[in-house]
């Protein structure tokens, strides 16, 4: 019995401890690809990547976002940055707090070096102001931003106003009125700090059209805006995305334990397959 309850204990402590080590040995990898990287750039890399993790609450994945911790971290990452050293943020989020967002994007935009937001997959809201704060975007070819329209809640603060237009003001309850208000207040804050990022690389009046144009409520807020879309809307996009980047990105694993949707044989072929021709 006493060997049963010891192996038991020995089970148990594997399966606690495997995880873990499992989470550090995936760490050390991404730091030893992120110093790569920087020796390479002689850059200083900062990664902002909000993906769910293998480690998860009680087996349910733990989605992020944008956050005031995050701000905390990059904005300490740049503060050790000596000012002639470029910054290279790696960036793949849903977007978060608009507070965040906006803390990350000025003190990249003044930060005296060259700063480079590398885009492999999407940096949609948030992320998309934080990009706009850079001197070089640089995203995969079918890479996304998205617009920057500012939501109240469960609804788009420009959809808000759309209300107060089309009905007549005494049949408009108060709660709706307050919220239009707030509506258009966070709409002219957001129209303000893309205007304030965009106007260093820019001339002003084109500026003022495109933080319009990105928080007027236009699309829907997960409207994907592609490269080719971003270039004709006057933004220099370029997409030599660093192979490190793609090979840093498949160490943000999804959750384990879930079945695989997308399943590939991960090889790069050299030309396409040749079927065999049959005998004559």
């Amino acid at each position: 019995m006493d060997i049963f309850f010891s192996f038991f204990w020995l089970f148990f402590l594997l399966t606690a401890l495997l995880p873990m080590l499992h989470q550090r040995r995936i760490e050390l990898q991404r730091t030893e690809l992120m110093r790569r990287l920087e020796k390479k750039r002689h850059s200083r890399v900062i990664t902002l990547i909000h993906r769910q993790e293998a480690l998860s609450f009680l087996g349910i994945p733990i989605t992020r976002y944008i956050d005031i911790e995050d701000s905390e971290q990059v904005l300490r990452a740049i503060r050790l940055t000596p000012p002639d050293m470029p910054i290279d943020l790696i960036l793949h989020t849903p977007g978060g707090l608009v507070l965040a967002a906006e803390q990350i994007a000025y003190a990249l935009a003044k930060h005296p070096a060259k700063v480079t937001v590398f885009v492999p997959h999407y940096a949609m809201s948030g992320g998309t102001l934080i990009a706009l704060a850079a001197d070089e975007i640089v995203m995969d070819e079918n890479a996304v931003l998205g617009p920057v329209d500012p939501q109240l809640g469960e609804y788009p603060a420009a959809s808000i106003l759309k209300v107060i237009e089309a009905k007549p003001l005494e049949s408009i309850d108060d709660r709706t009125l307050i919220l239009a208000d707030v509506a258009q207040k966070a709409l002219r804050q957001v129209r303000t700090s893309l205007y304030e990022l965009l106007r260093r690389k820019m001339p002003e009046e084109k500026a003022e059209v495109l933080a319009r144009l990105l928080s007027e409520g236009r699309w829907t807020h997960d409207y994907p805006i592609g490269v080719e879309e971003l270039r004709s809307l006057g933004f220099d996009i370029h997409t030599d995305l660093p192979p490190e980047i793609y090979r840093l990105m498949e160490l943000y694993p999804q959750p384990a334990g879930r079945r695989p949707s997308v399943q590939y044989i991960p090889l790069p072929y050299e030309k396409p397959y040749e079927r065999p021709k049959p005998p004559r």
